[in-house]
Parts: structure tokens; C-alpha cells; sequence
């Protein structure tokens, strides 16, 4: 049909003047369905200049000229100067159908080359990685781990604040905010942690972070070097690990027994190490609290080799006997702790908001670096979060919530004890919203947690986080959301996988 020259009669074009559609686009999707079947438009066809259009068909040639560019723009239609305007030899829906082929019957290959930063990610993804394999979102199942309990989540005053936060918006706080955050709500911050953790710190030390990741991740590529050594906890929390291997750190795991981190351990292992990340109101996984003899050497260890402590209070708000421990940042008068906290466990998950607390010497420093990341966290929700704060209903809910936690703590502990007596040893705790359940001699934990996997609980092994391996296999179970009800019918599930896995084989 190359050379074939059209007229509007040929294509038998019709137009609904009543029709939703403007003029010039069913003038289009006619055309264009010629033109895709090749039948009645075929490649090379030439089509009549718009002017002479305009007039076979009855209508204007602006309504021509507009459904003609939007063909040339798309790739239907191609001119020729001094020629005219012809149907184009290649088709985009050839190309389109090629990828659509391609899609339905992918070609195997092998698994894509990354960056050594990408293969790190990736091999330090756990295969039993809950967050991987449950389809988000998703009612927690017995016994989730970091999930807090939304039983008692003042929802209407929340919703009243973020309404009101709107209503406060000027338009000059549309903009990319300040890379630290609000500055309201790192006064209110730094005036809670005074208050309840004895941190000492102004507002100016405050940074807002989206989540504590973020916070982690930040620290790990100010504060190491590739190949810096850095002493980390033996089990440890898996996102650090992540950090540092990105940063390039040389991780030196250091033993945890009763007492928390030995950090002479650690001296005579490597001397030159300066860096050290702890979780010491309650150690994870382990739930150890640091003793005030071991936070007063590692602070001096800090003194001596000029060195820095990263602390993660992640949980501390959920202490169930006696006043929550003072932090480890609040004994340092030689401003050598890094202090990250984070919102998640008391309040949602979902409201990505964390904070750290940096020595002034560095807070100019973090605060680029959180500039190069995402630049700020929303503002809306950060002035949600000050109100909240500010007004006392963070205070209400936190003593709400750790009232309802240690009651589920103590819930879960007599079930344990009634239907996994002689198969799961679980030592009370009075903190954190997790609790350890050490497994018989030669239970393999990965496999106790699979098993349990498939029958609908949730337990991650705690060799997952551990490198060298630890003597004992035990299982990890988050408490804070689950009901009697729930817990006692998943301690069944766990007896009986337990059960299975002493049986002789």
C-alpha cells in the first residue's frame, strides 16, 4: 500500500457530536485503529494535508491538525518535508507487543550483577526474613516481632491533630524543611528525653530521622571507614550489621552474658578499634539489661581510645518494674555517645519518625548527611507528632501501653509455663515488648522456627543473629499485640512442633 494515497470515504469515518469525546480525539482513535490494522492504513500510506481533510469530513482543521499531532507525537504518523504526512513504516505497538511477548515468556538468566554493596544486601537478607514472605499489609500473627499493640491507639486525637497541623501549614513550610527537622519538635524531644531517659542534650542535638535505620545507617557511613574495626553485640540486631557492612566497617562481635557487651573483650581483640554500638536498657535479642559497672567501662573505654558509642534505646519506654534505667548517653560528661530512639514501638510503625542525639562536635556533620539521604522527614506529621507530645497525650499513651504490655508479658509467661513446661525455657523480664525462649540442647532453632512458620507463628531463631554462632538455640517472640486468646491457642502449635522435633527419627 506504500505510495497509496487515502481518501476520508475509504475509511468510512463517523462522528458523535453528542459523545463525551471531543471531535478531534474520535477523529484520532479512528485513525489510529486504521492504522494498527494495517488493513485499511497501511505503512507508507500517505494521508491528504489537513486542509483538504478538513474538508471531506465537515469539520474544522484546527480538530485535523490536533489529532494528527497527537499521531506524529506518538509515532503513528511521520512527515516528510516538502512531501507530506504518511502512516510510519515501524509501529510503537510492534515494539510494545514485542515487550508484552517478551514479558509473558521471560528468557532465563543468571541473578543480575550488582555492586559488592548489593550483593551485601543481599546475602544478608535472612531466609527467614518474616517481612519477605508476609504479604503487607497484614494482621500480625502470634508472636511478631517490633509490632505494638494499636488496642489503646487514641486514634480520634491523632486525626484531630494531623486536621489541625493542616490547618497550622504556611506556605513557606511546603518547601524542603530543615534536614534536622522541625524545630518544635526537637525541642519537645529533647525536653522528653531530659524528663524521662536523664539525656543530656539541647534541641540544637536533636535530628530527625526516618526511622532508626536511617539514624544507623547515617552513623555507619560518618563514623567508619572501609576496613575501620567496629565492636558490635554477639547476637546482635540484623539492621546494624547491615550498616556497617555497607560502610565498609570490620565488625568484631563481643560476647554478651549477664552483665551486657565486654567491652575488655573487645581491648584485647583489637585495640584499635574506636566504635561501638549497644543496646543497653535491654539488650537485643537477649533482653539483658548493661549493668552500671559494665556502662562505666565501656564510657571509659570511649575516654581512653578517643572512641564513640553508638546507643540504641529502641525500647525503653517499656519498663514494668520500677522507673525505666536511665540511658547510657545520660552518665557521659565527655560527649562520646551517639543516642538513636525512635517513635515506632510506642506509637505506629508506619509514622517513619526516629530521632538521634549527637555530640555538638558532630551535629553539623549529621545533619549534611541527613541533607544527602532524603533531605527531611513530612512536615505535617512532625507537627502532629510536637502537639502530641507537647499536650501530654504521648505521656498518657506510654503509661497506657505499658500497663497493657506488662499484663500481656504476664499472660504469655503463664501459658508458657502450662502448656511448654520441660520444651521451652522463657525467663521473665521486666522491659522490652519481646521475651527469649531457650529451646532442649540440639533443637536447631531455624528449623523449630520454620516449622512453626507453617503452622501460622510467627518465632524467628535467634541465630539469625548471630555470628559466631551461639551455643543454644532459642526463639524470639514479640508479645505486645496478641491477646490470651491468641497466645495460648499458638503455645499448642509450639508444643507440638517442639514435640516433633525431640521425637526419634
Amino acid at each position: 500500500m506504500g505510495g497509496y494515497t487515502f481518501v476520508a470515504s475509504d475509511l468510512l469515518l463517523q462522528f458523535d457530536p453528542a459523545s463525551d469525546l471531543p471531535i478531534y480525539l474520535q477523529l484520532y482513535e479512528q485513525l489510529r485503529t486504521a492504522i494498527v490494522s494495517k488493513c485499511r492504513l497501511g505503512p507508507g500510506t500517505k494521508l491528504p494535508s489537513t486542509h483538504t481533510l478538513d474538508g471531506q469530513l465537515g469539520i474544522s482543521r484546527n480538530t485535523v491538525l490536533a489529532a494528527f499531532e497527537q499521531l506524529l507525537a506518538e509515532g503513528y504518523l511521520e512527515g516528510r518535508i516538502g512531501s507530506g504526512t504518511f502512516v510510519a513504516r515501524t509501529l510503537p505497538d510492534e515494539f510494545l507487543g514485542a515487550r508484552n511477548r517478551t514479558a509473558a515468556q521471560p528468557t532465563p538468566r543468571p541473578v543480575a550483577q550488582v555492586s559488592r554493596r548489593g550483593r551485601i544486601v543481599r546475602s544478608l537478607a535472612p531466609a527467614t526474613s518474616l517481612s519477605q514472605v508476609v504479604p503487607w499489609p497484614s494482621v500480625p500473627k502470634p508472636f511478631r516481632l517490633h509490632t505494638p499493640t494499636f488496642d489503646n491507639f487514641p486514634y480520634d486525637v491523632w486525626k484531630r491533630l494531623l486536621i489541625r497541623a493542616w490547618d497550622r501549614i504556611r506556605p513557606d513550610m511546603l518547601g524542603y524543611g530543615s534536614p534536622a527537622g522541625w524545630r518544635p519538635l526537637r525541642e519537645a524531644i529533647a525536653q522528653y528525653l531530659r524528663a524521662s531517659r536523664a539525656v543530656r542534650c539541647d534541641w540544637q542535638q536533636v535530628i530527625i530521622t526516618a526511622g532508626s535505620k536511617q539514624a544507623m545507617h547515617l552513623t555507619a557511613m560518618i563514623m567508619t571507614d572501609s576496613g575501620d574495626p567496629v565492636f558490635i553485640e554477639n547476637p546482635s540486631y540484623s539492621g546494624i550489621r547491615v550498616a556497617f557492612s555497607l560502610s565498609g566497617g570490620e565488625m568484631v562481635p563481643l560476647p554478651v552474658d549477664g552483665e551486657g557487651i565486654d567491652i575488655a573483650c573487645g581491648e584485647r581483640l583489637r585495640p584499635d578499634a574506636r566504635l561501638t554500638y549497644v543496646t543497653p536498657s535491654h539488650q537485643y535479642p537477649l533482653g539483658v539489661t548493661m549493668s552500671l559497672r559494665r556502662r562505666l567501662e565501656l564510657l571509659d573505654w570511649a575516654r581512653r581510645r578517643d572512641g564513640w558509642i553508638i546507643e540504641d534505646d529502641y525500647d525503653s519506654e517499656f519498663r514494668y518494674a520500677g522507673r525505666p534505667v536511665a540511658s547510657l548517653q545520660g552518665l557521659d560528661d565527655q560527649q562520646r555517645v551517639i543516642y538513636i530512639g525512635t517513635f515506632s514501638k510506642v506509637l505506629m510503625p508506619s509514622l517513619r519518625l526516629a530521632y538521634m542525639v549527637v555530640p555538638h562536635d558532630l551535629v553539623d556533620t549529621f545533619i549534611a548527611a541527613r541533607a544527602h539521604t532524603d533531605w527531611s522527614s513530612p512536615v505535617v506529621e512532625q507537627v502532629a507528632l510536637t502537639d502530641f507530645i507537647t499536650e501530654g497525650h504521648f505521656a498518657r499513651h506510654v503509661r497506657r501501653v505499658r500497663a497493657q504490655n506488662g499484663e500481656r508479658q504476664k499472660c504469655f509467661l503463664k501459658a508458657a509455663r502450662e502448656h511448654l513446661h520441660g520444651l521451652l525455657e522463657v525467663p521473665s523480664k521486666d522491659s522490652g515488648m519481646h521475651l527469649l525462649g531457650w529451646l532442649p540442647d540440639g533443637v536447631d532453632d531455624v528449623s523449630v522456627s520454620n516449622d512453626l512458620f507453617a503452622q501460622g507463628v510467627e518465632a524467628l531463631p535467634v541465630s539469625r543473629f548471630a555470628d559466631p554462632p551461639i551455643d543454644r538455640g532459642a526463639l524470639l517472640f514479640g508479645y505486645a499485640p496478641f491477646d490470651e486468646r491468641d497466645t495460648v491457642a499458638a503455645m499448642q502449635k509450639i508444643a507440638a512442633v517442639i514435640e516433633s522435633q525431640l521425637a526419634p527419627r
